[in-house]
């Protein structure tokens, strides 16, 4: 298991994000790889995680789906993977108290690299499917609390997040109801629904 630090937009080194990269051994038959492993992920990242939920998402070609998250006291850490397909994954840290609040980082995630995400609680999060369809499993630190979960404006034009549509010949992405209403981080920041 290969651990790489996430960058942000403006290239400095984002405190807690990593990706992780799976040692997979090839032959004739396919592959095979350890795609969760308890001890040497917590090893990894230098503390003690507890996964509670295990979560899939099916999207079509265009589906962008965030940039979500949890207020305290139970905000989720996820550990993101993509089974079939690919996306380009987004992360926005939330946290007041980090040198890298606001900013955002993002990676192309697939099946066929098998990289995972590490997204610590105290960032939203959000991806777009850029494959036909695209298979997501993530695990989660915490339980879905309805009255928790928060979403952050996938287009805010205070974060500038660079969405790759046009690289991918999309359009307008698809959103739910939910996601297309989003707040701003200015107004997340005059509600107090920040993180940590």
């Amino acid at each position: 298991m290969k651990i790489i630090q996430v960058k942000n937009s403006f290239n400095d080194i984002v405190d807690g994000p990593a990706i992780i990269e799976p040692k997979i051994f090839n032959d004739i038959r396919g592959c095979f790889f350890e795609s969760w492993n308890q001890e040497k992920f917590n090893n990894s990242i230098g503390e003690k995680i507890i996964f509670v939920q295990d979560n899939h998402s099916n999207s079509k070609r265009g589906v962008l789906r965030g940039l979500h998250y949890q207020l305290m006291p139970k905000p989720q850490g996820k550990l993101v993977r993509v089974t079939s397909g690919m996306i380009f994954d987004t992360l926005v840290d939330l946290r007041e108290s980090s040198k890298t609040y606001g900013t955002w980082c993002g990676i192309y995630l697939n099946s066929r690299e098998k990289k995972l995400l590490w997204v610590p609680a105290g960032f939203a999060h959000g991806f777009l499917t850029l494959s036909e369809t695209a298979d997501v499993q993530y695990k989660v630190t915490n339980y879905w609390d309805m009255d928790l979960e928060q979403t952050l404006k996938w287009n805010d034009i205070d974060i500038k997040i660079n969405w790759p549509l046009d690289k991918a010949e999309i359009n307008k992405p698809i959103t739910s109801i939910k996601d297309g209403s989003a707040q701003s981080l200015k107004e997340i920041e005059r509600d107090r629904k920040l993180m940590i």
